[in-house]
């Protein structure tokens, strides 16, 4: 039977993997030899391994968490899946670079202060950019014991900008592909500010040019310009949570007509629960979802194996359908205490995030 396998080495050379790689994925449960000889211990593999272990070697060369790969190996004849999972990955390198160059950006000024003065310009799609603005303006906070959220951050990567705002129940981010010159930037600009460069956008001209740097934003489209400066707090990281408030692949995947959802949740006679925090009243809907479709259900319906029921602020989730534009969206979230992800379809960078209230 030996004959017909491959020993330990053969199958590293065949693979790319290190003979000590091949021994820890099989410790780990990952890659476990076809056979183990009960004397000399060897491990033996099979032909039809090569490739498992091929694709282990090219996952581990990209980076990928030991998890990802486990993933990965149980879905490689599902390509949709493994698709899902190298896009996930992608997005944290991505974000993982996106970190490293602003941190190397603060590095640089902490060794030559005149470094905080250079300056971040931007060239981007008017239309593009009012759209952004539309999908996050409604999560920004409006509580006055937390300024800190109290505007949209603007996130200036290499190639775009993205902008995110929450108000710790609820989290927005969209992005928009731009002509960067200059180093990375963080600008948390104000809501006021928000709202006067949403004005600027509906001006008449092709394009809108950004000008940022540490103690200003300038925003002019054609002769019409506005003007803000930083709200001076220091935005929470949010990379970590947005990478991680949805898994790459959710248990629950359910795409969501606008107009029929909006409509039912606004009937006359829309169930709803009335709770309180903090004084202030809000409602909570219930929504039943079985089957690959969605529905409203009454407030009292008794779950069921066939039903998940999961509780959602009624206005925020109309503020996340309005934010993400007509026709169709998607639902995604692992189960009924976990954040409700609204995306647009083919759009991994606009979605909206919104905590589930425990029912």
């Amino acid at each position: 039977m030996e004959s017909e396998l491959r020993s330990i080495g053969e199958l590293a050379r065949a693979s790319g993997l290190t003979v000590s790689a091949l021994r820890f994925y099989d410790r780990s449960g990952v890659l476990a030899p076809a056979l183990v000889d009960p004397v000399t211990g060897y491990r033996w593999y099979a032909e039809d391994q090569v490739a498992p272990a091929r694709l282990v070697a090219g996952l581990r060369r990209v980076g990928m968490p030991l998890a990802g790969i486990v993933e990965a190996l149980r879905h490689r004849h599902e390509p949709a899946v493994v698709g899902a999972l190298l896009d996930a990955h992608l997005r944290r390198l991505e974000d993982g670079l996106a970190d490293a160059r602003r941190e190397l950006f603060r590095i640089r000024t902490l060794i030559d202060p005149e470094e905080s003065e250079m300056t971040t310009r931007l060239a981007l799609s008017r239309t593009d950019l009012a759209a952004a603005v539309d999908a996050v303006r409604f999560a920004v906070g409006a509580d006055p014991e937390l300024p800190v959220l109290a505007g949209v951050l603007l996130d200036v990567e290499p190639d775009g900008v993205r902008l995110i705002a929450t108000d710790r129940h609820r989290l927005a981010t969209a992005r928009v592909g731009a002509e960067v010159s200059g180093p990375p930037v963080r600008f948390l600009l104000p809501v006021a500010a928000v709202d006067e460069l949403r004005a600027l956008l509906d001006a008449v001209g092709p394009a809108v040019e950004l000008t940022v740097t540490p103690d200003e934003l300038t925003a002019a489209v054609a002769d019409r310009v506005v003007r803000a400066a930083p709200l001076p707090y220091d935005f929470p990281d949010l990379h970590r949570l947005l990478r991680d408030a949805v898994s790459a692949t959710p248990a629950l995947r359910v795409p969501l007509d606008v107009a029929a959802l909006r409509a039912a949740l606004t009937a006359p006679d829309v169930p709803v629960q009335v709770r309180e925090h903090e004084g202030a009243r809000y409602e909570v809907t219930v929504l039943g979802l079985a089957g690959g479709g969605l529905r409203v259900l009454a407030a009292d319906e008794p779950a069921t194996a066939e039903v998940v029921r999961v509780g959602v602020n009624r206005h925020y989730l109309l503020d996340a359908l309005d934010a993400g534009g007509a026709g169709q969206l998607v639902l995604e979230l692992d189960g009924p205490i976990t954040p409700l992800a609204v995306r647009r379809p083919g759009d991994g960078d606009a979605f909206s995030i919104l905590m589930p209230v425990r029912l």
